[in-house]
């Protein structure tokens, strides 16, 4: 195994999240191409891992935290380790320490870079992003929201924990008759991607009996106003994450309040 960095030549298989086989990675379009290509030029970073027979099978992206979903400074931040885990496709590299190898090389590469610590977020679930896996590695909490924790790990004596931005306690006004299907999405996710996407659809196929109203939350100013980085709300109530809903699911709960 070794760990490499992010180029041209292996950028579009780390757009999609290494899940070329993936129909729901293509159903969720191109905001995440879009994102990588925004934030390259603020600093993100990307290392992937490679196994012995040449194969891609897992990432870390990092960026500096003020151009984050968290609110930090001095810090590098992860919003998300992935090694592939589904049978399909590449197969399943997770328990072989690839995401060790990944972490320890963004943590090196942040150092020199003169990073004062490095930050995650985890759930404390035992799903994806795993708070206790991070915890493994060194990590403290800093803040929690729901089941989602903010963790560090700092570099040195003068370092500052990152916080969460205060949740939101409003949603853009409502346009009246409606349903209102309101979207907030970052872009760095392809399952937020996703989810984001078939709640437009959804909109769309009822006309004018819905109002689709999309937020760009990539920009820290945005996900500060609202508190909110990547969700979707119809009527006030948020449609539950975890796996991606299904384009029926979101659909339905759609009908449902056009009916009521």
């Amino acid at each position: 195994m070794k760990i490499i960095d992010l180029t041209d030549e292996n950028k579009a298989l780390f757009s999609i999240c290494l899940e070329d086989w993936s129909e729901d990675a293509k159903e969720a379009g191109c905001r995440r191409a879009q994102w990588i290509d925004r934030f390259l030029a603020k600093g993100l970073r990307a290392k992937l891992a490679v196994d012995d027979h040449g194969t891609l099978g897992g990432m870390i992206q990092y960026l500096p935290v003020e151009y984050s979903h968290v609110d930090g400074s001095g810090l590098y931040f992860i919003p998300c380790i992935w090694v592939h885990g589904h049978k399909q496709g590449r197969g399943n590299f997770q328990g072989h320490g690839m995401g060790s190898a990944l972490l320890e090389a963004a943590e090196a590469d942040a150092r020199s870079l003169g990073a004062k610590g490095m930050a995650a977020w985890g759930i404390w679930l035992p799903f994806w992003m795993k708070a206790s896996w991070f915890k493994k590695h060194g990590y403290r909490k800093a803040d929690r929201q729901g089941i989602s924790v903010l963790l560090w790990k700092p570099f040195c004596g003068d370092a500052q924990p990152p916080r969460w931005h205060p949740k939101g306690t409003k949603l853009p006004d409502p346009v009246p008759g409606k349903v209102n299907v309101t979207a907030f999405v970052s872009g760095w996710c392809t399952g937020g991607d996703l989810v984001v996407e078939r709640a437009r659809r959804a909109a769309n196929e009822l006309g004018d009996k819905a109002a689709y109203c999309e937020i760009d939350t990539s920009e820290p100013g945005a996900v500060a106003k609202w508190g909110i980085s990547d969700a979707v709300f119809v009527d006030g109530k948020v449609v539950r994450g975890g796996p991606p809903p299904s384009f029926d699911k979101i659909r339905s709960i759609i009908t449902k309040r056009v009916r009521s």
